[in-house]
């Protein structure tokens, strides 16, 4: 028997969807009525299929089986942690790089003062927690030292939270990790998915810290060197879930877990798009999604001459299909810019 695969689509938001439900048309995630589906598509690797949801019953007894087992998960309630609202979609993780280097904003906001200060400033324009980075992970990049990239945020860290602002650390160093939580940092988020560090896993095991399982293929220094999939989306699925079977079998039982599909690390455009366009994919694993698509490289292979340095206009339109989506969580440079664009695409669709 094939493998087979639950992605939720035909997606319903606002006051539209909440009727739906209410009318029983439509199945709410994660019993949230404000965002509902009607669809689901079934997969193989061999092929797929979009039925409508009063179809599942006709299904055979095995993939009903399946398919009611992935429903589940999907219209699981999400608990609250590390600053998110479950409830609300999306949350954002607002950008700090404290380094010189990242590939939009090095060297922008790399002191002290002026660390700071953005910082206040993302979660005064509504970002729910600041991503804090000392080390760049841009295609291309090489690992720092562990002293170097601590000596870049420690101060900061201190700074921000005695001034109360919720914190995730960017980070692939257990040591880091360690001295983040000491510190009382909410979120780690490893882009490596935990596989940099050995020690990471027992980490986060130690302090039982909600984290990030993002997918990268490779390292910075080689990931965009033809990446390469059997499919792309397939792929990435199975990683994830093998990881949290990895996870659990060493401990980890909390669900205090996010997941990323690592959009550019070591993906191409066509890997991209597949993930951002199927991403609702991700929510018959159960557990939160967050997306990185900020400032992205696919935004200026798809404007081509209409690229920027900032990407606003990109970073809006794909932030809005993504909430279309159900993505609980973006990872977001113009934290103000990018909630401007949701006030009012919200505002216009429950009128």
């Amino acid at each position: 028997m094939p493998r087979y695969y639950t992605r939720a689509c035909n997606f319903y938001y606002g006051k539209y969807s909440k009727n739906l439900v209410n009318k029983k048309k439509s199945i709410p995630l994660n019993q949230t009525k404000e965002i509902s589906f009607d669809q689901i598509e079934i997969l193989t690797r061999r092929s797929k299929r979009r039925i409508s949801i009063n179809r599942i019953k006709n299904l055979s007894k095995s993939l009903k089986k399946k398919i009611n087992f992935d429903l589940k998960k999907i219209k699981s309630n999400k608990k609250n942690f590390s600053n998110f609202n479950f409830k609300k979609y999306p949350n954002l993780l607002g950008v700090l790089n404290l380094t010189p280097d990242s590939f939009s904003d090095g060297g922008k906001f790399n002191t002290k003062k002026r660390g700071v200060s953005h910082a206040i400033n993302l979660i005064k324009y509504g970002a729910n927690l600041i991503d804090v980075g000392g080390e760049s992970t841009r295609p291309g990049s090489r690992a720092i030292s562990e002293s170097l990239e601590w000596n870049r945020i420690n101060k900061i860290l201190e700074l921000l939270i005695k001034k109360k602002i919720p914190l995730s650390l960017d980070t692939r160093k257990s040591n880091i990790m360690e001295k983040g939580i000491n510190l009382g940092v909410k979120l780690i988020n490893d882009v490596s998915g935990l596989d940099f560090d050995n020690n990471t896993v027992k980490i986060l095991k130690k302090y039982k810290v909600p984290f990030v399982i993002q997918h990268t293929k490779g390292l910075p220094e080689n990931m965009q060197k033809k990446p390469s999939y059997k499919n792309e989306l397939l792929d990435v699925y199975d990683f994830f879930e093998d990881k949290i079977k990895l996870i659990r079998s060493k401990g980890i039982k909390h669900n205090n877990i996010i997941l990323d599909p690592g959009i550019g690390f070591g993906k191409n455009l066509k890997h991209n798009m597949s993930l951002i366009c199927n991403v609702s994919i991700f929510h018959s694993l159960g557990f939160p999604i967050l997306v990185g698509n900020s400032r992205k490289r696919f935004i200026k292979d798809l404007s081509k001459n209409n690229d920027s340095k900032s990407r606003t206009g990109g970073t809006i339109a794909s932030s809005i299909y993504l909430m279309m989506q159900g993505v609980q969580i973006l990872r977001i440079h113009d934290v103000n810019e990018v909630i401007q664009g949701l006030k009012i695409f919200r505002k216009i669709i429950n009128n």
